[in-house]
């Protein structure tokens, strides 16, 4: 088909939640081809989830050999590929816990929502404190405890539970806390808001917050997750010595293939009325549920993407090549002035203009460049991270002509 008739499909068939541009047939690695036969290099990455590029090898060999022996199982049984997976995924975390799976990061911020109003029932605690700026998703629940306004239009009222405080402000933070706060979530690097990191000072700040009034200190690592910023979750690259008590993951975990997972933390210790337990354990049977959380052949799937991550040193790669595209971004700021700010860690960067990045995002597209909004004034990268430098310096080159063109 041509871009046009698949067009014409959407049109008719699709409803219009998406303002989409191309048709994309094809990918390979960093590249990928539309419907009419045109190139791109992708630095959109899926929105962050592609991290082996498309159509990698171990993600297509890994659906090959499970397809055939069981795609779907039933969560009344055990299979191996989840409890191996879960395994895997502790030790990434570095701290005892256990893990839940679902099918995306609004599922899995669904489940924080529940552990956190799990953990303070019995004190009449149920408010989750979040961040102004931040982003959790597109349920009704998500929106809620989203600090964006936008996305919240047309949709109120919003259900209770949620309050927020200003990013980066940890005195703002100790001011919000409630009688009634069972938790803080925050994302370690706000992603859809303008690629914001946390600061370290900041994260160590809301762990001691936490642990003074007895709150659930939660990470959103959705989006900066998964090796992005050069270790394997976002807030190991900024504070490595603070551990949270549950953590939520999507997007690049399957490498594309849909998975949500969270962990949760076997260290911290709830009193319940049949004595204490940890509250890694605290959502027991019959509270929470997916029906297509944790199959075997997505659990298979995510077992090979962090396999390739950790044999190709793919971690460390995107820390190098984070480094090289920011000394080229910062190199274009000194020549565009445009440019106001370069931001993020590793492979998830952000670059805001002074005015509103819609045409730049579209003519980078036009020039074969695929580049995705991070809010209104901020258009980021967020390749996979099987990048070459040559495809760094090719992003570069197509950014400053468009820039030049501008």
């Amino acid at each position: 088909m041509t871009t046009a008739e698949i067009v014409n499909l959407y049109n008719g068939y699709v409803m219009p939640t998406y303002g989409r541009s191309l048709a994309i047939v094809r990918g390979k690695g960093a590249r990928c081809w539309d419907a009419d036969g045109r190139e791109y290099l992708d630095f959109g990455g899926g929105v962050a989830v592609n991290i082996l590029g498309h159509s990698h090898p171990a993600i297509v060999r890994a659906l090959k050999q499970q397809a055939p022996q069981l795609i779907h199982c039933s969560n009344l049984y055990y299979t191996e590929a989840q409890g191996l997976l879960a395994k895997k995924l502790v030790e990434l975390v570095g701290a005892d816990g256990k893990c839940f799976f679902g099918n995306s990061g609004a599922e899995a911020n669904e489940a924080l929502y529940k552990l956190a109003r799990k953990f303070g029932h019995d004190e009449g605690r149920f408010e989750v404190l979040t961040m102004e700026g931040s982003f959790h998703g597109r349920t009704l629940a998500g929106i809620a405890a989203t600090g964006q306004e936008k996305v919240k239009k047309g949709f109120e009222p919003m259900p209770a539970g949620f309050k927020y405080a200003p990013f980066n402000n940890l005195d703002a933070v100790r001011a919000a806390v409630g009688p009634q706060t069972a938790a803080i979530l925050v994302e370690p690097v706000q992603g859809e808001s303008g690629i914001r990191p946390a600061t370290p000072e900041f994260l160590r700040g809301l762990r001691q917050l936490c642990d003074e009034r007895n709150l659930l200190l939660m990470f959103d690592e959705v989006q900066c997750g998964n090796g992005r910023t050069g270790k394997f979750f976002g807030f190991q690259s900024i504070a490595p010595d603070v551990t949270p008590d549950a953590i939520s993951m999507a997007k690049g975990i399957g490498g594309g293939f849909p998975i949500g997972a969270i962990w949760t933390r076997a260290a911290r210790k709830v009193k319940t009325a049949d004595g204490e337990i940890p509250f890694c354990d605290i959502l027991g049977p019959g509270t929470h549920a997916s029906t297509f959380g944790g199959t075997p052949l997505a659990c298979a799937v995510a077992l090979a993407v962090i396999r390739t991550v950790e044999e190709k040193k793919l971690m460390a790669k995107a820390a190098a090549r984070g480094k090289r595209l920011t000394r080229g971004l910062k190199a274009l700021r000194a020549k565009f002035p445009c440019i106001k700010e370069v931001r993020g860690l590793g492979l998830m960067l952000g670059i805001e203009l002074d005015r509103e990045v819609k045409d730049v995002v579209a003519k980078c597209a036009a020039a074969g460049l695929l580049v995705i909004p991070a809010g209104t004034h901020t258009f980021r990268f967020v390749p996979p991270l099987t990048i070459s430098n040559a495809d760094a310096d090719a992003a570069l080159a197509i950014v400053e002509k468009v820039l030049g063109q501008s």
